[in-house]
């Protein structure tokens, strides 16, 4: 990942529209009032998020869907806006479009980041960021450490709840990121994992889907 400075005198988002058409296949982000440049993701990468993905299928179709590549419009400054991997998102999230195709925040159940080069931003200023938009879930694949980490419950513009589950490990999503009680039910949505067996519960392998090439 690069940190790019504009042109004295250019607006960010002028300088960041530049750098999409310049840089075809990169990513070009403005967090913290900083311009973030990521170059196009690596096998393992692609790998782990298509995985994700498809194990992420019981969120599509019940009021959210799952998507790639759908822009996040934040709130931590006038140009400010995210790129997530992968997000859980409000069916007719399109509707809710802020500006360079960039959707509001209120949109989005959970964003997903897989780490490549742009690591200690994902796991730095990327949970700030979300936190202070109120998405309810971010979820990091740390690819490096072999882990996922998962941040929840933002208050006062911080996750008020980080999680780790190392290589090995399984790990229920949120609830709070479904919608609607027709959500199809995990057979351990009994009590037996630890929740009050009242909602379902997905529950995700580590090793299924974050790839280390």
């Amino acid at each position: 990942m690069t940190v790019v400075g504009p042109r004295a005198g250019t607006p960010l988002l002028d300088a960041a529209e530049g750098l999409y058409e310049a840089l075809p296949g990169h990513r070009v982000e403005i967090v913290g009032g900083r311009l973030l440049v990521t170059p196009p993701p690596d096998s393992g990468h692609a790998r782990s998020l298509t995985r994700l993905t498809f194990a992420l299928a019981p969120f599509q179709g019940h009021g959210t869907e799952v998507v790639q590549g759908v822009g996040l419009w934040l709130p931590t400054g006038d140009e400010d806006y995210a790129v997530p991997d992968l997000a859980v998102v409000e069916v007719g999230f399109g509707k809710h479009t802020v500006a360079f195709n960039c959707c509001a925040p209120e949109v989005f159940r959970m964003v997903v980041e897989i780490t490549s080069s742009n690591r200690i931003t994902d796991l730095t200023a990327k949970p700030q960021s979300y936190a202070a938009a109120a998405v309810p879930v971010y979820l990091v694949g740390d690819r490096r450490r072999r882990e996922v980490v998962v941040f929840s419950d933002p208050r006062g513009g911080e996750y008020r709840s980080r999680a780790v589950y190392p290589s090995g490990e399984r790990f229920l999503v949120p609830e709070v990121v479904r919608m609607g009680s027709d959500f199809p039910v995990h057979p351990r949505g009994d009590g037996s994992d630890g929740t009050d067996g009242a909602g379902p519960a997905v529950e995700l392998d580590v090793d299924d889907f974050l790839i280390v090439e």
